[in-house]
């Protein structure tokens, strides 16, 4: 039961700007985005993280390049799947612009209906994140053990699709997810259902850290009696 910290990148050019990035190449962090990245390793200092992943583009590498300079023995490894959402000919243009086309309304209102031209559709998006996220969840946890816990870096639309995933949420109902760059977001699958730990956090998550068994709780998914003051 490997616990995922979801990152998204920090604030980059694209988000100052008001341009939708997608795949964009070149868009890099700017500099409130890099003082974020920097703070990074501060803010994980108190996890035993096992292993790093990460969006190919830019500006999640370079978000997650302070916290492996920190620790050294940390890889880095690279899976498509988190990248951002391909956005086709949407990629590039400003947002002020495309809230005029009435696609717009239904990546808003109806994102399970919604396909950008010349790009994917947000379940597609969706499917090829979650895979990836299942899979890096069980390759961790048989290399590392059950309280191993590890980072992705990853785009806003993916994480919050991720969370509707793990909420048992409907992808229509993701738009009310907000993470702010350079948030974090845990995430902890269990044998029979995930628990979100965090969502969005902005400050220290060092109360991730694994616990003694006796301390934690049930972990197996099974509900909790007075709130869940025990859960994992």
């Amino acid at each position: 039961m490997a616990t995922l910290i979801l990152v998204r990148h920090g604030r980059s050019t694209a988000n100052t700007s008001g341009v939708l990035a997608g795949r964009t190449p070149g868009v890099l962090l700017d500099e409130r985005g890099a003082a974020q990245a920097a703070e990074l390793p501060a803010r994980l200092a108190g996890l035993p993280i096992a292993a790093a992943v990460s969006s190919p583009l830019e500006r999640c590498q370079e978000t997650l390049r302070p916290l492996l300079d920190a620790r050294p023995g940390l890889a880095l490894h690279t899976d498509e799947r988190i990248s951002e959402c391909d956005y086709g000919d949407w990629s590039g243009r400003k947002l002020a612009e495309l809230l005029e086309d009435p696609l717009m309304e239904v990546v808003q209102q109806h994102p399970s209906a919604a396909a950008f031209p010349g790009g994917e559709s947000m379940p597609a998006m969706q499917a090829r994140a979650v895979e990836a996220v299942r899979e890096w969840n069980a390759r961790v946890e048989a290399e590392h053990g059950a309280d191993a816990v590890f980072v992705m870096c990853s785009h806003g639309d993916i994480i919050k699709s991720v969370v509707a995933d793990a909420l048992g949420m409907h992808l229509d109902l993701f738009q009310r997810i907000l993470v702010e760059p350079c948030s974090l977001t845990a995430i902890r699958y269990t044998r029979l259902r995930p628990f979100l730990m965090r969502l969005g956090e902005t400050g220290d998550v060092g109360s991730l850290a694994p616990r003694p068994a006796k301390e934690s709780g049930a972990d197996d998914g099974r509900a909790v009696v007075g709130g869940g003051a025990g859960a994992p």
